[in-house]
């Protein structure tokens, strides 16, 4: 069975423009990369966990936002070249800050060292516009920025 993903694609406007959130992942093997690797804010579930509750979870964790929001746009699920679904939803926040914190997750660095490190699960967080953001995020994920724009120009 494949792995599966729960996110959220927070969008607001600014300006009359529309902009998405979108994170960084951290740790040693994504310093110095930027386009193609940023993503919704998201992470694996299993299938006895409630998709959208793993969703919020994560977006708190992987930001330190909580969403408030009680309406939540259910986007096509999208499968990425590793096999990956990933389940998102829409919603519309806005944060002062886009990024307060992040979890941190322990791998052992350098490789073959023995030496154990803490990295956060993501190193950043920023506002980007669709045109943007098609740039920075991981091309698997793109097709849920296009449904965010189709469904918002309805």
């Amino acid at each position: 069975m494949s792995k599966q993903s729960a996110g959220i694609l927070a969008y607001r406007f600014k300006s009359q423009q529309l902009q998405v959130l979108l994170v960084h992942p951290g740790g040693p093997f994504f310093t110095g990369k930027d386009t193609g690797v940023w993503s919704i804010p998201k992470g694996e579930f299993d299938p006895t966990e409630d998709a959208l509750e793993v969703a919020k979870r994560e977006f708190f964790e992987e930001t330190g936002n909580k969403i408030t929001a009680e309406y939540f746009i259910a986007l096509e699920a999208v499968r990425i070249k590793s096999g990956k679904v990933i389940h998102a939803w829409a919603v519309e926040a806005d944060f002062e800050k886009s990024f307060i914190s992040s979890n941190l997750f322990e791998m052992e660095w350098p490789p073959k060292s023995g030496k154990s490190r803490s990295f956060p699960e993501t190193d950043k967080a920023e506002w980007f516009t669709p045109r943007d953001a098609r740039e920075k995020i991981h091309p698997g994920q793109s097709p849920l920025l296009d449904q965010l724009e189709a469904l918002l120009k309805r």
